[in-house]
Order: C-alpha cells, then structure tokens, then sequence
C-alpha cells in the first residue's frame, strides 16, 4: 500500500513542478499578449452542475454568469479586461477545437495539476503563450480554485 501512495504523490509532484517551469518558460511571452487575444480554459468540475445554466457549445459550456459558482466570477474578471471568451470545457480534447474556432495568441487554463501537465504538452508547438492555475481542491467534482490566483494570472501583462 505504501508503494503505490509513494508512486502517486512522485507523479503529482512531477506535474507540479513540470507545470510551475512551464509557468515561468512562457510568463514573459504571455504577459506581453493583450487581454484582447487572450481565453480562459476552466473545467467544467468546477460548475455548480444541479444549478448550472451555461448554454451547451458542442465540446464546451458558455457561462450565463448565474452566480451559483466561481466560473461566474472568473466569466465577470475576464470580460473586465477584454478577454475573447471563457470556455468551460467538458474535457481536454476540446481544446484545439476551440483553438482553431477562437484562434488566441494566449491561454489561461485552469485545472488539476495532471490536466494542466497534458494542456502544456498538447499545446507545446501551437506557438500559444500558456498559463496554468491550479484547482485548490481537486476531484472530478465539486473542485475549486483560488480567485486571487485567477485574477493575478488574468491581469499579467508586461509592464509599460
């Protein structure tokens, strides 16, 4: 038994500290990307799902902003500063359709560390400046994030 909780947290530590360096590789390239040209990836765990109203977009959600989770706030900081949109996905392999339907030059992703690792190594020749915020409470429900963290990443950008 020990083996294998040994071997769990090996792993997790491995996707931390692969998506903290991929962080820091393209922080500079992402700050200088405008708001404007930029989305957010949430997982669609984070959803208050027996409230929920976002409007079904085939591989993802579009937050209505009813107020029943954090999407709702993160939806509300990202439409303050211009950002293309918030998709709230249903599951990774949406990405790269929504990156060919949006087409950002920047990402903000939130999620658990493991699915922040396979968005760095999916994303990692598009070319796209990426930046991963992690869940503070994992699962595959009821998971959630830290808003202060989301609205620093969300508001990065090269200073003038």
């Amino acid at each position: 038994m020990g083996i294998c909780k040994s071997n769990r947290t090996n792993k997790q530590q491995i996707y931390v500290k692969f998506t903290e360096q991929q962080n820091i590789v393209y922080l500079k390239k992402f700050s200088k990307i405008p708001f404007e040209k930029r989305i957010i990836f949430v997982p669609h765990c984070m959803r208050n799902s027996n409230v929920c109203r976002a409007v079904e977009k085939g591989a993802w959600y579009v937050c209505v902003e009813c107020g029943q989770c954090k999407i709702s706030k993160i939806n509300k900081m990202a439409k303050n500063l211009n950002y293309l949109a918030l998709c709230i996905l249903k599951g990774g392999r949406a990405i790269e359709k929504i990156i060919n339907e949006i087409k950002p030059q920047a990402i903000v992703g939130v999620s658990c560390f493991f699915e922040g690792e396979q968005a760095f190594k999916l994303l990692e020749n598009s070319g796209l400046a990426v930046q991963f915020i992690p869940l503070v409470k994992d699962g595959c429900t009821n998971t959630d994030v830290d808003l202060q963290a989301v609205e620093k990443v969300l508001s990065l950008k090269e200073k003038e």
